[in-house]
């Protein structure tokens, strides 16, 4: 079974760069470079927002490597971005990966500054959830509206529930990035005897 190492996060406007092996496909058929060639097919939702990066041989062996410009990164929407890996040799072609990753946005700014949000849609959701029920605790409004919904003052209840379903779901977005930059899992709880 093929494993993609294309990183689970990139960052706009660095140089993305990794290694994968040799794998089989088809009737057991073993894909190696330079007798392949494999490409990963990059794109998101946003118009015109795709990628194709071709491997090379790496270090005359028979696994493929890639590169991905900063130059061309920078050009990368953040957000959730969609690959298929396939391989090709003559009129063979075999899809042996497809998955997600996120492209964050960058840090790296000249001049001033704007202001930056790097908050989930998640958090962003639970900060308008909390305002709402401040803002009927304190009596200062009998309905509010987030996004096409409206809530009334008896929605209380409602409210409450929905703050704790996205303080979850914070949470778990949390956990995994935790896991995926490799600084382990806050669930995981370690026992010496």
């Amino acid at each position: 079974m093929f494993k993609s190492n294309l990183p689970s996060i990139i960052v706009a406007g660095t140089t993305v760069e990794w290694v994968d092996k040799a794998t089989t496909a088809g009737r057991n058929e073993s894909i190696t470079s330079p007798d392949w060639t494999m490409e990963y097919y990059l794109r998101t939702n946003v118009y015109n927002q795709a990628h194709t990066a071709t491997a090379t041989q790496f270090n005359n062996s028979t696994g493929f490597q890639f590169t991905i410009s900063a130059d061309v990164s920078k050009n990368f929407s953040a957000g959730d971005w969609y690959y298929a890996a396939r391989v090709f040799k003559g009129s063979k072609v075999f899809e042996i990966a497809t998955g997600q990753l996120k492209v964050k946005q960058s840090l790296q700014y000249s001049g001033t500054p704007n202001g930056l949000d790097n908050r989930t849609q998640t958090e962003k959701d639970l900060e308008s959830v909390e305002a709402a029920i401040r803002a009927m605790v304190a009596d200062k409004a009998q309905e509010y509206s987030i996004g096409n919904r409206t809530f009334k003052r008896i929605d209380l209840d409602k409210l409450r529930d929905l703050r704790a379903e996205l303080k979850s779901r914070v949470a778990t977005e949390k956990r995994y990035s935790l896991i995926s930059q490799g600084l382990g899992d806050p669930k995981t709880l370690y026992v010496r005897f």
